[in-house]
């Protein structure tokens, strides 16, 4: 795949659809890469301009082992939309990637031409619980957290009827950089991005999982009165890795939503 060097950092990327199309961007949630997208890729690919990048840390994109905050990681995407000459696209995050999504259209409102935010949340307590993670992470490795993650991920059962779809997500989640997770780690612990919401001029699609430990529906709720034009869908049958769980589903949603907001 090819790669930017954006902040002093080569950040992998993949770039695939019609050239003339709208822009969707794509960020990935923490301890996952690109590759979570895939799902969306094939069903989205047709009508719109797909940008997946990995962010710093993970996957094939560099980082440093300093602190880093959530606008660093916003400041990335937009470093890299400069540099492929994309001046407003639609942004689409989970997770973390829901984090920087907030982020980026709080600081730089005309940007998005609209945002979609999945499965995330705008302040995620404690500090300590995220300093606790990143620093297992860094002395026992990603294999030491990665059951309680994915349990967290997926509701129960879903691993032993679909385990060609988990394979490839524990294994990338392993192979992430613990540097890289904890530092992304850090940044969580100290972001709070409740005061920027109502900069947000986008229209905003939040999507939820119903089953979601991690990012509960009261977190979407939050943010969805927040943000000035915003709907809420709570996905059934979800937790917190929505669009691998249910990809048919959250791609209807998106698509339908992308479709209105397509213009400009």
């Amino acid at each position: 795949m090819p790669q930017a060097h954006v902040a002093g950092l080569a950040m992998n990327y993949d770039l695939t659809g019609p050239s003339d199309a709208p822009v969707v961007a794509f960020s990935h949630s923490l301890g996952a890469t690109l590759t979570m997208w895939d799902g969306m890729v094939t069903r989205l690919c047709q009508r719109y301009r797909v940008l997946r990048y990995d962010i710093r840390g993970h996957g094939g994109s560099a980082t440093h082992d300093a602190p880093v905050e959530i606008t660093d990681l916003a400041r990335d995407l937009t470093g890299l939309l400069d540099i492929l000459n994309i001046p407003r696209a639609h942004i689409v995050g989970l997770s973390l990637g829901g984090m920087i999504g907030q982020a980026l259209a709080g600081a730089v409102p005309e940007r998005p031409l609209s945002l979609t935010l999945m499965a995330t949340s705008a302040h995620l307590p404690s500090e300590a619980t995220w300093t606790n993670r990143a620093a297992t992470a860094r002395t026992n490795g990603m294999a030491a957290i990665v059951e309680p993650t994915l349990e967290r991920w997926f509701t129960p059962g879903f691993a032993s009827r679909a385990p060609a779809v988990i394979a490839p997500i524990r294994a990338a989640f392993i192979a992430c950089d613990p540097v890289g997770y904890a530092t992304a780690c850090g940044a969580i612990g100290r972001m709070d991005l409740r005061p920027q919401l109502a900069r947000v001029v986008a229209p905003t699609l939040i999507l939820a999982g119903r089953d979601d430990p991690s990012t509960p529906p009261t977190m979407a709720e939050e943010i969805c009165a927040g943000i000035p034009q915003a709907e809420l869908v709570l996905l059934p049958q979800a937790a917190h890795m929505l669009s691998v769980e249910r990809p048919e589903a959250v791609a209807s949603y998106l698509l339908g939503f992308l479709d209105r907001h397509s213009a400009g």
